[in-house]
Formats: structure tokens, sequence, C-alpha cells
């Protein structure tokens, strides 16, 4: 989940601007995910889709 259409419950602002510190706080949380913390699991499936079609290609190709 990205923290930029989430909004705050302790001051009700959106939390990517980090008005108060449960925002501050919660965008730090949400920042060190990483690489993959912002992908999404139909990027991971296509991703996976992509691979095995890769895979035959090249086993057939063999």
């Amino acid at each position: 989940m990205t923290y930029d259409r989430l909004v705050c419950a302790n001051c009700a602002a959106p939390v990517n601007e980090g008005r108060c510190p449960v925002c501050r706080a919660s965008r730090e949380r949400l920042q060190e995910n990483g690489l993959f913390g912002q992908v999404t699991p139909a990027a991971i499936v296509a991703l996976l889709v992509a691979l095995v079609a890769l895979a035959v290609l090249l086993h057939q190709a063999a």
C-alpha cells in the first residue's frame, strides 16, 4: 500500500504531507518497506507470467 492516498486519523490530512507526528511515523514506516513495498500484487503476477513465458521460449529454442 502506498501512503499517497492515506488520510491520517489524527489530523485528517494526507499522510504524505506529514503534518503531525502520527503522519510522519506512518510515512516512515511505509517508506522503509524498500523496493518491493510499492509493487502491487498484479505487477508481481505479471512479472511471474513473463518469466514463465521466457523460460518456455528458451526451453523450446534449445
